[in-house]
């Protein structure tokens, strides 16, 4: 069985809870290949050596649409961004393009830990 692929993506505000929240399960994440932005990736990889992460460059580099091409292309099967609702993003149009594609494709995605959480048990259910 091919492995999923999975994007890991998480403002500023919440790159700290992106970490603990991969780190508590990374046995269900090396099961995946992970894509992720620049920042976040490497923070997951020095906490989290195991995982396969193809890092892209930042956010306001084109991260974003270089994951929300991958959703188009039918490369990307699930979705986790920690959105921080409370601050300014100067890319905030490039962001808001991510769950539009991943509801147009129908990937699960989960914009906090506790979806986060379900979409995980879920997912591994089903496997």
């Amino acid at each position: 069985m091919a492995k999923s692929r999975i994007a890991l993506i998480a403002h500023d505000q919440m790159k700290d809870r992106m970490i603990e929240w991969a780190e508590k399960h990374r046995a269900q994440l090396v099961q995946c290949d992970i894509v992720s932005t620049g920042t976040t990736g490497g923070r997951i990889i020095e906490r989290c050596p195991e995982l396969q992460i193809t890092r892209m460059k930042s956010d306001p580099l084109g991260s974003d649409q270089k994951i929300g091409a991958l959703i188009a292309e039918g490369r990307i099967d699930g979705l986790v961004f920690f959105v921080d609702p409370l601050s300014p993003h100067p890319h905030d149009v490039d962001v808001k393009a991510l769950p539009r594609l991943a509801l147009v494709y129908n990937i699960p995605m989960a914009y906090n830990p506790s979806t986060a959480e379900l979409v995980v048990a879920g997912y591994m259910a089903t496997r």
